[in-house]
């Protein structure tokens, strides 16, 4: 498995959130791309996370564009986070399942009128027949969980709990229960 970081140019993208009501750090840090949206390799799982950043829709446009020309062509797609508000808003969720952060419940999930959103998952996998299947979490740390319950489909459970002991972490493993839900009160019969 290769991993290729991809985004509009090769300069740094920086994690810092664009001032916002949430957070007031200016704490983060820059990651450095492998390769433009216009020479990325063929790839067959793409990762779309989330963030404050993905809420510009002028510097999103780039973004959104990328993943319109590579979706049917993907193997999987998993979203982290309110990574699937970008397809939620790209209508390629819609008549399909998914989750997203329990704290921006009700900014994300207005995006996707037609999305079957999950309420109490932790992630959710909708493999709908004929279209790429997409794995989508909740929050950032259900992002790990997502990972490792697609690792396990891939390579199966061995490797998947060696790899979390290795990093000495405790897996969430049912997918439909995301105590958020309740914290957050992201509650009701939509599931």
């Amino acid at each position: 498995m290769e991993l290729a970081v991809i985004a509009e140019s090769l300069t740094p993208v920086s994690t810092n959130p664009e001032p916002n009501p949430f957070v007031s750090s200016s704490f983060g840090q820059e990651i450095l791309p492998t390769h433009t949206f216009t020479n990325a390799p063929e790839v067959e799982v793409l990762i779309i996370p989330g963030g404050f950043g993905t809420r510009n829709k002028v510097s999103m446009a780039p973004v959104e564009s990328y993943i319109q020309s590579v979706f049917f062509n993907l193997k999987y797609v998993i979203t982290i986070c309110t990574g699937s508000a970008i397809l939620a808003g790209m209508s390629l969720l819609d008549n399909r399942r998914a989750t997203t952060n329990k704290c921006t419940w009700s900014l994300v999930t207005p995006l996707g009128p037609k999305v079957k959103w999950v309420r109490k998952a932790r992630w959710v996998v909708d493999d709908t027949p004929g279209v790429t299947p997409v794995w989508s979490s909740s929050g950032v740390s259900a992002g790990i969980d997502v990972t490792f319950a697609f690792i396990q489909m891939l390579y199966g459970a061995g490797t998947a709990e060696s790899v979390a002991n290795v990093m000495e972490y405790e897996r969430h493993l049912d997918d439909k229960w995301d105590p958020f839900a309740d914290v957050w009160g992201v509650t009701g019969d939509l599931d």
